[in-house]
């Protein structure tokens, strides 16, 4: 069982409506406990976002080939179906996570052809 009580430091974010605090009030944090142990890991290295007016829905699968269009289905391993209101925490949470990791280590290229360097030649 883990703690969040601070969302300003590197542990996980927390998306729960008592972590959302105006500036005003700053005491107000609550400490919120969650328990994992039963949580499942996954890899994913694509995401597909589709929605309805009441739900999101983010399916994430592994692409064998990340490098140009895939010749094979991407199969969806997980599915995770939420309210606007919690994707909207989620996206904040992320944005969040993403910029501390980009001042600590640079900037992600989110490009892959961007990223793969080009052999030099003599």
């Amino acid at each position: 069982m883990s703690t969040q009580t601070d969302p300003s430091h590197d542990a996980p974010q927390t998306l729960s409506n008592a972590t959302q605090v105006s500036e005003h009030a700053p005491e107000a944090r609550q400490q919120i406990q969650v328990d994992d142990s039963k949580a499942a890991a996954c890899y994913a290295n694509f995401c597909r976002v589709t929605g309805t007016p009441e739900e999101v829905i983010l399916d994430f699968g592994l692409n064998p080939q990340p490098f140009g269009a895939p010749t094979t289905p991407i199969a969806i391993n997980e599915r995770i179906v939420c309210n606007y209101y919690t994707a909207k925490r989620f996206l904040g949470a992320l944005n969040l996570t993403i910029q501390r990791h980009e001042q600590a280590f640079g900037v992600l290229e989110t490009d892959v052809q961007k990223r793969v360097q080009q052999p030099t030649r003599r």
